[in-house]
């Protein structure tokens, strides 16, 4: 019996990575056109965002650093509501967890695209980090108990 309530916040933060993205690029693009050391950026071959990086005010790189971390740690989280939904077990507190795991993504999002404060940071992805571990060992009780 497959429990869907669980892939509500999944396609939640699938949604928040994609405003992530656009946010990313409604701040690149113009500062790329901006910096004087890139030249015209329609005219670039062969350069990568690391290369950008040192041309680009750091609160436009944060919104490209907080993108790429929304393709990393959720992973794990997109995996495990899957596999509580598939085996029925992608409701009640699993769900709960799931939406409060993103609320926490969404936090440290906002936290790190406008102050990025480390510490305020890091708080929220330890804090998440633990609801995500809560997740998985509800999937590994079980499956392999």
């Amino acid at each position: 019996m497959i429990e869907t309530m669980i892939l509500q916040p999944a396609v939640a933060l699938m949604i928040w990575t994609m405003i992530m993205w656009a946010w990313m690029y409604a701040t690149r693009i113009p500062a790329m056109n901006k910096a004087p050391d890139i030249g015209e950026p329609a005219k670039l071959v062969g350069t990568t965002g690391s290369e950008l990086r040192s041309k680009l005010p750091e609160k436009v790189n944060w919104k490209a650093d907080n993108y790429n971390h929304l393709h990393e740690q959720p992973t794990l989280f997109y995996a495990v509501t899957v596999v509580l939904a598939l085996i029925g077990a992608g409701d009640g507190p699993n769900a709960l967890l799931a939406w409060i795991y993103v609320g926490l993504r969404v936090a440290h999002s906002l936290v790190q695209v406008t102050a990025n404060k480390v510490m305020v940071r890091f708080v929220l992805f330890a804090l998440s980090s633990v609801v995500l571990t809560a997740l998985i060992g509800k999937a590994a009780l079980i499956l392999l108990v």
